[in-house]
């Protein structure tokens, strides 16, 4: 039976992004796993006894009907936008969501297969890597506004990340061989697209995680390593202040040297979030974590 891929809430009409004010919080962690998104306060946690700050699990979203709720099952990437005000979250279940952090609204689903990682787009929309799909490995692109209906598709072998660029007002999406670089399209109009401009083989295969450290900058996880890409440059070199075995994410702090990192410890997912500077292990014994992000990066 085919899925449908949508739904679309009456609290989505007429809904517009307001760009709030940038909330410095530098020690917060959300993690995501199963059915579960929590925040804690790194500053004021240290191992199991986690100082959560918020917490919300898939059962708490009334809106979206128990048929759908299988699919946000495990949540693999929850990443803080819009200020901090907002949360996106991607499942390999095959859902994806952004709620709303205040309220626990949710202000977007779609159904994606494989749906890895996501990011928010100019013009209220959102862009999905996917490591599989009925139509191939993919990048998806949706309208907030019509979430039953993907607007845009590129093949993208496995892929794993996507990170938008405001200074060069491009989407930079991961694969497992590539990083690609893509402009938009017709952005305004009811079918835009993302122009590929440039694809940049990785320097060892299995990418997992990318993230921006600078306006200039991007790290990428891959199997057993991380490499750090500068885009003026174009080149590629090894990300010194880590390297371990079967990472999943890390993100990275320039300014201060902050770090936090996951890697695989029970099969693809593990308990613990590693912090370095301060050194520190952070264990969810009920939540089988695969990426950690933190605010700001």
């Amino acid at each position: 039976m085919k899925i449908k891929s949508l739904i679309i809430f009456p609290l989505l009409a007429g809904f517009v992004f307001c760009t709030s004010a940038k909330k410095e919080v530098s020690s917060e962690i959300i993690a995501c796993g199963g059915h579960d998104i929590i925040i804690f306060d790194e500053e004021h946690s240290n191992g199991t006894d986690l100082k959560i700050t918020w917490r919300w699990n898939i059962e708490e979203a009334k809106e979206l009907p128990t048929e759908y709720q299988k699919y946000l099952n495990p949540l693999d990437e929850c990443k803080p936008i819009d200020g901090n005000s907002k949360i996106l979250a991607t499942s390999s279940g095959g859902g994806v969501v952004l709620l709303d952090r205040a309220t626990k609204n949710i202000l977007f689903y779609a159904n994606a297969p494989m749906a890895h990682s996501a990011e928010l787009l100019p013009g209220n929309r959102i862009v999905v890597a996917l490591s599989d799909h009925p139509y191939g490995n993919s990048i998806e692109v949706f309208d907030i506004a019509t979430p039953e209906k993907c607007i845009y598709r590129d093949a993208l072998k496995w892929g794993h990340g996507v990170v938008w660029m405001p200074k060069q007002k491009r989407l930079y999406a991961l694969g497992s061989d590539d990083l690609v670089c893509y402009s938009l399209k017709n952005w305004d109009t009811n079918q835009p697209e993302l122009k590929r401009e440039k694809t940049w083989t990785l320097p060892e295969w299995g990418g997992h995680d990318l993230l921006s450290i600078s306006d200039n900058e991007l790290v990428i996880t891959v199997a057993e390593s991380v490499w750090n890409f500068s885009i003026d440059s174009e080149k590629f070199e090894a990300f010194e202040p880590i390297s371990a075995v079967d990472l999943k994410s890390v993100n990275y702090n320039k300014t201060t040297g902050k770090l936090v990192y996951t890697k695989a410890e029970e099969e693809w997912w593990t308990h613990n979030i590693y912090s370095v500077n301060p050194d520190k292990k952070y264990t969810i014994p009920d939540i089988n974590v695969y990426k950690a992000r933190v605010y700001p990066q």
